[in-house]
């Protein structure tokens, strides 16, 4: 990095696994989609694992129980226990107990893992705005959640109520594709108040502070596919992450991606765990990476050379950031993307 700003991703001479004693692996996206295993990812952290690997499980899915995750991954054929899962419900009760009394009432607009995650923390959920909550605490609540948990929500924020939210991811990754995620519902009730919410989940650090405080991890390793959650959740906690190509971030969004987002690695699945990460070189006005060299020009990235596609792409990234530092920020890499099949 130069001055404190990435400006390509870094290499490791060891593999990932054994850099770091810690994975903090998201889920949607990078574990599974759509409640299916990705490819590579079972056998990738099986292996992790038996090299000494301690894997923890953060997601900003506050649905379900800790419990729940724990059973869907070790039917993957990934064994997971309760304590092994992190979740951004989690993350926000403990905000919110940390400002209301103990025992307080707390207006739940969300599934069974935020209704959970408020017990664990001394406080009584309830239903309606006339209840008389301390706190509105709103999270993921699936496909069914009714529109009517919204107006309750915005009754009782509207009255003055502290508003909580689990977080703000727009979108879900599915098995059919982009859904609209909690954040898309906490704009509904952003709307019809006028208010913000205070946020517990990545990238912000409740959420970082919650895992720090459940794993115990001294090393640890962000494992994601979102920019704007996982990457830049781990620089405002001052750790690594690899970026996996398995969920909502490609290559265009890679190229184009602001200092916070930009990951330490990238790899293509969880595979890259197992493996160290190749060095990138600067060679002149470009970038070289196993067989390929990257420039910027004046408009647009120039790629050339042959080889693994990631290595184009890794190398594309250091001539895209660094151009980007230098004042040189619209610059088109469709192309060269094009060219590595990206």
């Amino acid at each position: 990095m130069s001055d404190g700003v990435r400006t390509g991703p870094e290499s490791s001479g060891r593999p990932l696994s054994e850099a770091y004693d810690t994975a903090l692996l998201d889920l949607d996206g990078v574990v599974y989609a759509g409640g299916n295993a990705i490819a590579h990812a079972v056998g990738s952290l099986e292996r992790a694992r038996a090299g000494g690997m301690h894997l923890a499980y953060v997601t900003n899915n506050a649905l379900r129980t800790p419990g729940a995750v724990a059973e869907h991954l070790t039917e993957l054929g990934i064994p997971a226990a309760a304590e092994d899962v992190i979740t951004s419900a989690q993350a926000v009760a403990r905000l919110i107990a940390e400002q209301v009394p103990a025992g307080a009432r707390v207006l739940v607009i969300g599934g069974e893992g935020l209704r959970v995650a408020l017990r664990e923390r001394g406080l009584e959920p309830v239903e309606s705005a006339d209840d008389d909550p301390a706190a509105v605490a709103q999270g993921y609540g699936g496909p069914e959640l009714a529109w009517g948990r919204f107006a309750e929500a915005s009754y009782a924020v509207a009255r003055g109520v502290p508003w909580f939210a689990s977080n703000t991811d727009l979108t879900i990754p599915s098995g059919r594709g982009i859904a609209p995620g909690n954040g898309a519902a906490v704009e509904v009730v952003r709307i019809a108040t006028g208010k913000e919410p205070q946020v517990a989940g990545k990238p912000l650090p409740p959420m970082h502070r919650e895992t720090v405080i459940r794993t115990g991890a001294k090393r640890p390793l962000v494992v994601g596919d979102r920019l704007d959650t996982d990457i830049e959740g781990a620089f405002n906690g001052g750790v690594d992450s690899l970026l996996v190509l398995t969920g909502v971030t490609d290559g265009a969004r890679l190229l184009a991606a602001t200092p916070e987002h930009r990951p330490t690695y990238v790899d293509a699945d969880l595979r890259g765990l197992l493996t160290g990460q190749p060095e990138i070189t600067r060679e002149g006005e470009g970038f070289r990476c196993g067989g390929w060299t990257a420039t910027a020009g004046d408009t647009r990235l120039e790629l050339d050379g042959d080889g693994e596609a990631l290595d184009g792409l890794r190398a594309l990234c250091a001539a895209a950031w660094t151009a980007a530092g230098e004042g040189s920020c619209e610059l088109d890499g469709g192309k060269a993307l094009a060219r590595l099949g990206l």
